[in-house]
């Protein structure tokens, strides 16, 4: 039985996670909000969904909705995800979750209290070429013991009274990029133990490009750049000590792919299968729905891939990066900080 969808707002982001719900016998989106009740009928029209609201709480009171898509801008994620939450509804929010890790805390405690799935939505990581990469890495170690994560994500700049130049809502490029790196970065190396950061602040008050070095235990290290105004950029390289594996469109997955060179050898191109990443979460986030136990609810129920423990240490980053920044120099993050291991 297909997990039954409800979607706050009508961003542009709705467009690709529409289109792959359209693609999968688990998902049926069923109702869409947005703060312009005739903004929302339109796109409800165009995408063939039965219900429209004015109103975001109008959708959370649907009693026929199972789960929550929450696009927001980013300062909005918490807010209506409690919201969300507290109608019962499970929810999938659009990354970065929060730049503060007692929000993290406080939403997945809320969650499991009351027995629902809730995940921070970064949808590259449910691709086969991520899969691909981490067995490599991790499991495989085709490239030796890790040593160095090298990763960018840039784009052209939009227009100013976009809402990722609003300060109040927790823009900038760190918030809307750069958390694809960090994001890698932590995904195979685990939480990092320093961070050293530098932001260019533009006028609207939001970093409009953010670049940082991060270190982590077992002598390996990570160095990230992300800004808006400058050329697409989407790269991704992994080295170990005996070689590299370049990943191709890493963050969108469109031209997936791996380039592995061992030592000297000519490199070898490791074709992946086209897949559609949005399509995969939301098949994952039903499987945690429809596996849910019914008894009261504990921290190591079946879930989504990406639970509480990854999208606390992703704010924990986050907020230690930002505090670099700001100083102007390095920052440790004790392990205190992260109560989950």
């Amino acid at each position: 039985m297909p997990v039954r969808w409800g979607v706050l707002s009508t961003a542009l982001i709705n467009d690709k996670v529409l289109t792959a719900a359209r693609l999968s016998d688990a998902v049926d989106v069923v109702a869409i909000a947005s703060r312009d009740g005739g903004r929302a009928t339109e796109v409800a029209t165009r995408w063939g969904i039965d219900r429209s609201y004015g109103e975001y709480d109008a959708l959370l009171a649907d009693e026929d909705v199972e789960a929550v898509y929450v696009p927001l801008p980013n300062g909005m994620h918490h807010g209506w995800t409690l919201r969300a939450l507290a109608a019962g509804k499970h929810v999938l929010c659009k990354k970065p979750y929060s730049r503060h890790p007692e929000e993290v805390m406080e939403a997945f405690d809320f969650a499991d209290r009351a027995g629902l799935v809730l995940s921070e939505a970064f949808m590259y990581r449910y691709h086969p070429q991520i899969a691909a990469l981490q067995r490599m890495v991790r499991e495989e170690e085709r490239i030796g013991e890790l040593r160095l994560i090298s990763a960018a994500f840039s784009w052209p700049a939009c227009a100013r009274d976009d809402i990722r130049f609003d300060a109040a809502l927790d823009g900038g490029s760190l918030m809307d990029v750069g958390v694809y790196c960090i994001n890698a970065a932590r995904m195979l190396a685990g939480e990092p133990i320093s961070v050293a950061a530098q932001q260019v602040v533009g006028p609207t008050g939001v970093d409009e490009s953010f670049a940082a070095v991060m270190a982590f235990d077992d002598a390996v290290s990570a160095h990230f750049d992300c800004g808006f105004g400058i050329p697409n950029r989407s790269y991704l390289e992994v080295v170990g000590t005996e070689g590299t594996i370049q990943v191709s469109d890493p963050w969108h997955g469109l031209e997936p792919g791996l380039q592995v060179r061992v030592g000297g050898q000519v490199p070898e191109f490791v074709h992946i299968p086209l897949a559609n990443s949005y399509q995969l979460e939301l098949e994952e986030f039903a499987r945690a729905v429809r596996t849910q136990p019914n008894t009261r609810a504990v921290r190591n129920r079946p879930h989504a891939l990406l639970g509480r423990a990854d999208a606390h240490g992703q704010a924990v980053a986050l907020e230690a990066l930002y505090e670099s920044a700001n100083l102007g120099k390095s920052v440790s993050i004790p392990t205190t900080r992260f109560p989950l291991g």
